[in-house]
Order: structure tokens, then sequence, then C-alpha cells
């Protein structure tokens, strides 16, 4: 694969050593291309965890090479020296509780990760209104967290990982807390900015309401990973 998205070869992570070493990740290869969503699924402690902290570059792998937006990032040590801007800039994060700012309202919980980048207040906040649109959630532009539904805030939180244009998305359970038509909105709505930003997003799930969604899934058991063919409905 080339260009933009994710490519892992051969990435492992041991925690510990000798007799009380644990193999987390035991050669993982995962590919996920531009504006493609996968799906992964696994049961807990299988390895999920530590798949995204290391792909999040929170955590650093034992050996492998990790290629996140066409640059490698990992082979077999850092390529990159500073963590945080690469996070920042490469990698947008989404999770299954909103984590919004409560005294911020809405638009600047989502400008203020591009001002932290260095983009100009103006451009921060007109990327976040022009997201607002395709979300959906312009009419909220000014309220505050508190005041928004669980569905809002879940869009609100979309907006903010996408905010910086990062080519990889890592969604961390996004729609375990709301219901199927508020589960399935979210998913077209990460199909939809996957393929107009070119994204690559990677889906981390135990939700079943979900799963028929995706084309691709990759199921992680042991710490070793292997694909399947989804069923790719959107309803």
């Amino acid at each position: 694969m080339t260009g933009k998205g994710i490519l892992i070869e051969g990435l492992s992570k041991r925690y510990g050593s000798g007799d009380t070493a644990v193999d987390a990740l035991k050669k993982v290869d995962m590919q996920v291309a531009p504006g493609e969503v996968v799906g992964l699924i696994g049961p807990s402690g299988s390895g999920k965890t530590t798949l995204l902290k290391a792909l999040g570059a929170v955590i650093e792998p034992t050996s492998g090479r990790m290629t996140l937006g066409g640059e490698v990032i990992y082979d077999d040590r850092w390529l990159i020296k500073d963590l945080r801007a690469l996070r920042r800039d490469k990698i947008g994060f989404v999770f299954q509780a909103p984590y919004l700012i409560p005294f911020l309202n809405v638009t600047d919980n989502v400008a203020l990760l591009p001002m932290l980048a260095g983009i100009p207040n103006a451009e921060a906040r007109q990327r976040a209104t022009e997201l607002f649109q395709a979300l959906d959630v312009e009419h909220r532009a000014k309220a505050m967290p508190s005041q928004l539904s669980g569905g809002e805030q879940q869009r609100v939180a979309i907006a903010r990982g996408l905010v910086n244009r990062p080519p990889v998305i890592l969604a961390d359970e996004p729609t375990a807390p709301l219901d199927s038509e508020r589960a399935l909105a979210v998913i077209r709505i990460l199909n939809d900015m996957a393929r107009k930003l070119e994204t690559a997003i990677i889906v981390v799930t135990h939700d079943e309401k979900i799963i028929p969604t995706f084309k691709r899934i990759y199921h992680i058991r042991d710490g070793v990973t292997y694909e399947e063919a989804g069923e790719g409905v959107l309803l």
C-alpha cells in the first residue's frame, strides 16, 4: 500500500522479560487504505487496547514497523522525535465518551486543537464550522456540551477528531453508549468523512449493531490478527 493510510508489519509488544514475559501483540500485520473504515474486533485481553495504544504512539512496541499517512513512524524504534506532534497532526482520536471540555462551547472545543497546532484562530473556527455543517450540528455551534444530546456530543467529538485533517482516525468503541439509530448514524458519518477526507479509520468495537457495516474486519485473539470480509451494509 502506498500513499496515505495505515500499514502495520510484524508488530509485536512484549511486557516484562524471562519467565514472566507476556506477549500482548505477536507479529501483527494490518493495513487500512485511505478512505476506508475497518473494524477491529476481539475479546477482552486479546490485544485490542495494546494495538490501539501502539498505533496512537501512546506506548512503544517491541518490534515491527508502522507507517501512518505515508510516513514510516516506527521501525523497531521510533523514527519520530516529537510523538506529541505526531498524535496531534497525524492521528485523530474518537473515544467511547466524548470527553468534551465542559466550560468551552462546541466551537471552542473543536477549534482548540488546530489552534494548539499553530493554525490561526479564524481558520481553526472555519474548519470547525465546515465539519459542523457536514455532521449536522451547525445549529449547536455556540451550545455548551451539557446542552447537547448524547448523539450530538459524539458528532462534536468526531469533528474534533477530524479537524486537524489527520490521515488516520482511531475510534475506540465510539457507538457503545448509543442506541441503534444513533450508532448507525455515527458509522455513516465516519464512512462519509473517510471518503471525503481520504482518511483511514479503525473502529474498535464490541457493538453488534455496527459490525455488519464494515467491508473488512480484523479479528484479534491472543495478540494475533486475522482478516475477513465483512458485509459492508450501511442501513
